[in-house]
């Protein structure tokens, strides 16, 4: 059941071990030194990164891909503050977790020190579970606990905040029993009346799914019960992690633009949600729609967080008699490679044509990005990581997470110009674990995605000031330098001929490498201005005129 007793730090490590948590993304403090100096007894692996965000990001990347969580080492609250955006990320992932965030020692928390903090409010944002350990022959006890409420159903995020005399201190003790119930699967009333559903003639109905259900085993039971009751299937417009590519069902990603969302979604009679919420806009806006369900269509629900999503699946196809349904595969193509001056499209096209197998994509491309999917539908198989809670700075770090987890997959990061900036110091962590890590920043020299936020919100006046907030041209940022500052071999690219030799070099030699695809906007000018008044009119044309445009700007 349990090891003898050493110190605390020591009872910590070990009880994570037993676990199989076998990897830390760290950035310690002062009240973390016991920690560190006990990794050198324990197999654990260490990962050091230069920023707090770039550790929660990767410890969120390492689980997607691992199925099991990474722990993480913050320092302080201040610390778990800087990680706070990510870590909310994870929370939207439904990803385990474990944090360890030192504190100051017990004793001295009397005297307000210039660096405490009320960990336990900051934690209590983002996780389920947050204790303080005050004693250190309860340390392996509290590990024990954080680590069955991380792995259990559902996921979740735990926090460890530990006391630097709990860490130093002697009479810890590991744990090594972490037994948990298996979860229940979605009843046989709510199964049967669910196929009632889907059998029923006359009625068009839509599946959505979402976190437990897109790797390849789900994917090939929603499609049985596509092709035999002829639903269609979508799934959330951010994925935690989405199989997709030839050999695979294809399916469609709700719209991240809440009008074409409604288009997507409009003239059905049910949706049945598999491991997904219901669909709504990601913020409100004058005269629009916050939840984007038809007002005539009836919500089913499969599942709860707490159930065997797989299992409650495999139980609907058998009640449909879908079980011997052949699954609808997507057929192996690729485009070919493009030329001429570089633009979004052509850097979506070059990824499609070249991308490896079984790589690893971590999109965070925003407006760049709209493209991908329809290039990669027929690439080789891959997983497609998105960014599930919308707080921007995660692509890179999820990259650097996945790339850890998967060992020897390649691992492509889609990163927007903007949002690479706010966790940029993951490509040092990168270079220095020598990952298999293409980096492609799409530089537009804007947050093009709050461009035509700007526009859609229906802001009266738009002047010089307003747009400068938006622009990050003026300087220009220079990736390649930041890069080369770092090691990693870097190359800019204007045209498509440039940016496929930059890319078939990266993809066929392994390791860390960095691509500045320099493109215009896919937004700007007239186009821009233009966007709103396109979306508003979806609501207002034939469906399928409005699901053709819809395809046109984001395929």
């Amino acid at each position: 059941m349990s090891k003898g007793k050493t110190n605390g730090a020591k009872a910590l490590l070990d009880t994570l071990m037993n676990a199989g948590i076998d990897t830390c993304f760290t950035n310690p403090g002062t009240s973390e030194m016991h920690f560190v100096a006990a990794l050198d007894d324990s197999d654990m692996r260490a990962v050091l990164t230069l920023f707090e965000g770039v550790a929660t990001g990767a410890a969120d990347g390492y689980a997607r891909i691992a199925g099991k969580p990474a722990a993480t080492l913050l320092h302080l609250g201040c610390g778990l503050g800087n990680g706070l955006a990510n870590l909310h990320n994870a929370r939207k992932a439904r990803v385990p977790m474990v944090n360890i965030v030192g504190d100051h020692a017990t004793y001295h928390t009397q005297y307000d020190a210039q660096l405490q903090s009320d960990i336990e409010t900051v934690a209590k944002n983002v996780s389920t579970w947050v204790r303080t350990t005050q004693e250190t022959s309860k340390i392996g006890e509290d590990a024990a606990e954080a680590i069955k409420v991380a792995t259990g159903a559902p996921n979740q995020i735990s926090t460890l905040i530990l006391p630097a005399d709990v860490s130093w201190g002697e009479g810890g003790t590991a744990i090594s029993d972490f037994t948990q119930p298996a979860p229940e699967v979605a009843s046989e009333e709510v199964v049967n009346s669910i196929a009632e559903v889907l059998k029923s003639s006359g009625k068009k109905t839509a599946i959505l799914l979402g976190r437990r259900v897109i790797l390849e085993d789900g994917l090939m039971l929603a499609s049985q019960l596509s092709e035999k009751t002829g639903a269609k299937l979508f799934t959330e417009v951010f994925p935690t992690r989405l199989q997709r590519g030839a050999g695979l069902p294809n399916v469609e990603r709700i719209a991240y633009l809440a009008e074409m969302a409604s288009v997507q979604l409009g003239g059905y009679d049910h949706l049945i949600l598999i491991d997904a919420k219901a669909p709504v806009s990601f913020f409100a806006y004058p005269g629009k729609k916050s939840y984007l369900v038809p007002d005539d269509c009836k919500l089913h629900d499969l599942v709860t967080k707490e159930q065997d999503a797989m299992k409650s699946l495999e139980a609907l196809v058998a009640a449909v008699d879908a079980s011997d349904t052949p699954p609808r595969l997507q057929l192996a193509s690729r485009p070919s490679l493009p030329s001429g001056s570089l633009n979004a499209e052509k850097v979506a096209q070059a990824v499609g044509a070249l991308l490896p197998e079984h790589a690893i994509i971590s999109d965070e491309s925003q407006t760049s990005g709209l493209k991908i999917p329809f290039h990669t539908a027929g690439a080789p198989k891959h997983d497609l990581l998105t960014l599930t809670g919308g707080a921007i700075g995660q692509g890179l770090p999820v990259a650097l997470g996945a790339a850890v987890a998967s060992r020897n997959r390649p691992v492509l990061a889609l990163i927007g110009d903007g949002a690479s900036m706010y966790t940029i110091q993951a490509l040092w962590t990168i270079m220095a674990e020598n990952l298999d890590v293409t980096t492609v920043i799409l530089n537009n020299g804007s947050y093009a995605i709050l461009n035509i936020e700007l526009e859609r919100v229906g802001a009266e006046k738009v002047g010089p000031k307003a747009k400068a907030q938006l622009d990050i041209s003026k300087p220009g940022i220079d990736f390649v330098s930041i890069a080369h500052g770092m090691g990693m071999p870097a190359e800019r690219t204007r045209t498509a001929e440039e940016f496929n030799k930059a890319l078939e070099n990266a993809f066929r030699e392994p390791g860390p490498h960095l691509i500045d695809a320099v493109v215009p906007s896919e937004y700007e000018g007239f186009k821009l201005k233009a966007l709103p008044y396109l979306l508003s009119s979806l609501d207002k044309i034939p469906n399928s005129w409005a699901k053709a445009l819809k395809n046109k700007l984001a395929p």
